[in-house]
């Protein structure tokens, strides 16, 4: 904090306050905070909570683009059942999105 500050001081010409500058900082801070930062812990947050709540018979759609039915949830893996009754044991953080969530998306853009 003392270097920024040095770094203001030296930058702002003799007689002028360094507190605007210190001002705009703070706001560009806080802009980060509330239109970046916090979305995405938000999201994250969902996202963990979903994964924490799969239960045996939901229908999912991994990050790879893998949809399936989960047939066993264990503590950190899932076996999933997809088309032609193959099993894939795929782990919980490969989750994406339960695919009734994914159909209502693309329901929703095909009417608009």
């Amino acid at each position: 904090m003392q270097i920024l500050l040095n770094i203001l001081l030296m930058a702002s010409p003799e007689g002028s306050s360094p507190i605007p500058n210190l001002i705009f900082i703070g706001a560009i801070i806080i802009i980060f905070y509330f239109f970046m930062i916090r979305p995405q812990t938000q999201k994250a947050k969902k996202l963990k909570a979903y994964r924490e709540g799969i239960k045996k018979g939901d229908k999912i759609v991994t990050i790879g683009g893998i949809h399936g039915k989960i047939e066993e949830v264990k503590d950190t893996t899932l076996i999933i059942s997809v088309e032609g009754g193959t099993r894939l044991k795929i782990e919980k953080s490969a989750v994406s999105m339960e695919f009734s969530a994914g159909q209502n998306a693309e329901g929703e853009l095909a009417k608009t």
